[in-house]
């Protein structure tokens, strides 16, 4: 994850290299939450929607995913909402720290016959490290499981975010950063760069066993986004952005025994629909002027899927599965004066993979798969350098993964290791133009190879303390690619992933309710360029919790405090891959604290 402290560019999630291109959002990755897709058709991802205060699992699929998952290279993030306690609860939660942060959450939850319902609200608001960094946020998260019958279940969940600001300090060379780490660029806040939004979303989700090994998932949603935001120059510096993005899906799984072995079938497919009104303006030093730009984007997206795991014996298992997507981008220019530049592009993918599973005694299973993914450039990566409609001369992106592992699980410890090499062609790689410095265009590189190794372990290594770990060497290279303006980066590592990154932690939970967590990340060097002249050096940031959770009857009491950057290391939170005159780098804040309560209510019956 990079990009912890920049919201108006969004948290970046990266998995095996994919996803650490984004000047904004999440790419490569598909985030699915509560059953419902937060990636849209066109292959953008954000966590503007995602509600981290009321999630109680989030899975992580690495490696290319699109027998299930379609138009993402990188794997997918599940995240799943909380449940309803049987007991229900009301609580309220404060953080409060360093450079003005706060937040402010309300939770309630419980069951009531036979619905299950969870509510959450949240209110946050910034000044942040640096300057031109404000940032507020409210959120209503609400979860509502009704219960049709023993073998049935409807699901509803609603959210809501407002986001009136997230300004944008910038990238800024090496030398501002040296100087004064706090400061934005200068064009950023002569420009107000930064942006604003409100986004709801609806869902259902019905789940239903019709018969013994006989499961089926019906799903049919709504998001809606109204987003606007400034970037730091005049000509089409301001955008406006209305969304609506509707969807729908099925999947059906059958368990039996074919030929006397244990198989389990999933049949299923997906249509999404993506419909833009996009518009942009002159951005007059923070007034709105003149209108530039005004079209009509619309994705639609249609895959099926089919997925068959085979148990060949008690210690082998087989998977093979297939997609088939199709996606289309039609766009209608509604800004006639320099032409019309209205067009249509279609894709479309059969996306095969196989894996295997061999069971090593009663807790290490072996596996091995080779899986193949395509990516689709979004609408706003496919946005014209030379005008209004889409890039024709850009392709999406195709890669195919091999891959080995093992996976070990204990009573006293977890351990995985997998090695993988992909094979990427037509990588998308961002870049600037002098004329439009902070307004990323995409431009396919040739091929490139992606090899790494990936390492995480954890124990308990005593009643009250545990251990884990992880660790990722990735060497990412280009194999071939001559940029638009003939630079050859042929054998270059690919820009924006260290090459080696290590996270672990060590927590401390006392039988008397006091707890620690110390926990550190190592990012090795890495490139901020494709011409690799610019080199990030390494860090390594430590933060440390602490706290205490009391219960007294049917009230919980919980005080924490913590120190992000505990050392004070110098290093940065992001890097614009690529940006216009070496303004690479977002420095990331100094040592700061935080403090917080909370407390909880419950009411038996």
């Amino acid at each position: 994850m990079l990009n912890r402290y920049n919201f108006a560019q969004d948290l970046r999630a990266s998995i095996r290299g994919f996803g650490a291109r984004s000047s904004f959002g999440i790419r490569g990755i598909k985030i699915i939450v509560d059953g419902i897709p937060e990636t849209l058709p066109d292959g953008q991802g954000s966590v503007d929607g995602v509600d981290i205060g009321s999630a109680s699992q989030i899975n992580v699929i690495r490696g290319p995913a699109s027998s299930l998952y379609g138009n993402a290279s990188g794997g997918a993030i599940l995240i799943e909402s909380e449940r309803g306690p049987v007991i229900p609860f009301v609580e309220t939660r404060l953080t409060l720290g360093a450079y003005d942060f706060e937040n402010l959450q309300l939770k309630t939850g419980g069951e009531a016959g036979k619905l299950n319902y969870l509510v959450n609200l949240s209110d946050t608001s910034l000044e942040g490290y640096r300057q031109h960094s404000e940032f507020e946020n409210t959120q209503l998260n609400g979860r509502f499981e009704y219960s049709l019958s023993d073998t049935s279940s409807l699901l509803t969940t609603i959210h809501h975010t407002d986001q009136p600001k997230a300004n944008d300090p910038g990238g800024i060379t090496a030398e501002d950063a040296e100087n004064d780490p706090s400061q934005a660029r200068d064009r950023n806040v002569q420009f107000d760069a930064g942006e604003a939004l409100e986004q709801t979303r609806i869902g259902l989700l019905y789940k239903t066993s019709l018969s013994q090994g006989r499961d089926l998932e019906a799903r049919i949603y709504n998001t809606t986004r109204d987003f606007s935001n400034k970037l730091p120059f005049v000509d089409g510096g301001a955008v406006s952005l209305e969304r609506d993005f509707t969807g729908g899906g099925a999947k059906y799984i059958i368990e039996d025994v074919v030929g006397g072995k244990k198989n389990r079938l999933l049949l299923g497919f997906d249509y999404d629909l993506q419909d833009d009104d996009r518009r942009r303006f002159e951005n007059n030093s923070g007034t709105i002027g003149a209108e530039t730009f005004d079209q009509n984007e619309q994705v639609t997206a249609i895959g099926a899927y089919l997925q068959n795991e085979t148990r060949l014996s008690d210690l082998v298992e087989l998977t093979l599965g297939v997609r088939y997507d199709e996606v289309e981008f039609d766009v209608s220019d509604g800004f006639l004066s320099d032409g019309d530049d209205s067009g249509r592009i279609t894709f479309d993918q059969v996306s095969p993979m196989a894996g295997i599973s061999v069971k090593q005694g009663d807790n290490t299973h072996l596996y091995a798969t080779i899986s193949t993914a395509f990516e689709t450039p979004t609408t706003t990566e496919f946005a014209n350098p030379s005008g209004g409609g889409f890039n024709q001369e850009l392709n999406p992106q195709e890669s195919t993964n091999y891959e080995v592992g093992i996976k070990v699980a204990t009573a006293d410890y977890r351990f995985e290791a997998a090695v993988f090499h992909i094979e990427v062609d037509d990588e998308l790689i961002p870049f600037e133009l002098a004329s439009q410095p902070d307004r990323e265009f995409f431009e396919n590189a040739g091929s490139s190879t992606r090899d790494g190794l990936e390492i995480s372990y954890s124990r308990q290594l005593a009643d009250e303390v545990k251990f884990s770990m992880a660790y990722t060497y990735s060497k990412f290279e280009f194999d071939r690619f001559t940029n638009d303006d003939g630079d050859v980066f042929d054998g270059n590592d690919i820009p924006g992933i260290p090459e080696d990154l290590l996270y672990f932690d060590v927590s401390w939970f006392g039988e008397s309710g006091f707890y620690a967590v110390l926990n550190t990340t190592y990012t090795g060097e890495l490139f901020a360029d494709s011409a690799n002249e610019t080199r990030v050096g390494s860090s390594s940031v430590s933060d440390i919790r602490i706290g205490y959770n009391g219960f007294y009857d049917d009230w919980e009491v919980a005080s924490f405090a913590g120190v992000n950057n505990l050392f004070d290391e110098e290093y940065n939170s992001n890097i614009r891959i690529n940006a216009f005159g070496d303004r690479y780098f977002e420095p990331a804040p100094e040592q700061n604290a935080y403090i917080g309560i909370t407390v909880r209510k419950r009411f038996p019956g």
